[in-house]
């Protein structure tokens, strides 16, 4: 599954987009550097009932932004992404851009 899959998933899951769970993420404190991932893990489980893997994907976004590695762009594995940037706004708005 690719990181945008992630975030598109978690979107269908939660019904709210990457960008607003990071905003709310900010508004508790937890993109502050002393905040561990469990915290961020253990949050979204008890309020979206995300699982470790798709939280962890949050928890990158929360901590480093949009931007991941370019290990898997390009290339033709199950974790490709089309770009190092990932898109936050949501599926309907990346369909229209």
């Amino acid at each position: 599954m690719s990181f945008q899959a992630y975030l598109d998933a978690i979107e269908d899951r939660t019904g709210k987009t990457p960008r607003v769970l990071v905003d709310e993420a900010r508004q508790r404190g937890y993109d502050r550097a002393d905040v561990k991932a469990g915290v961020i893990v253990d949050w979204l489980k008890d309020e979206y009932g995300l699982g470790r893997g798709h939280a962890m994907a949050l928890v990158h976004v929360i901590r480093k932004g949009p931007t991941i590695s370019t290990k898997h762009v390009g290339s033709t594995g199950s974790h490709r992404d089309a770009t190092d940037t990932l898109w936050l706004d949501g599926k309907a708005a990346r369909a229209s851009a």
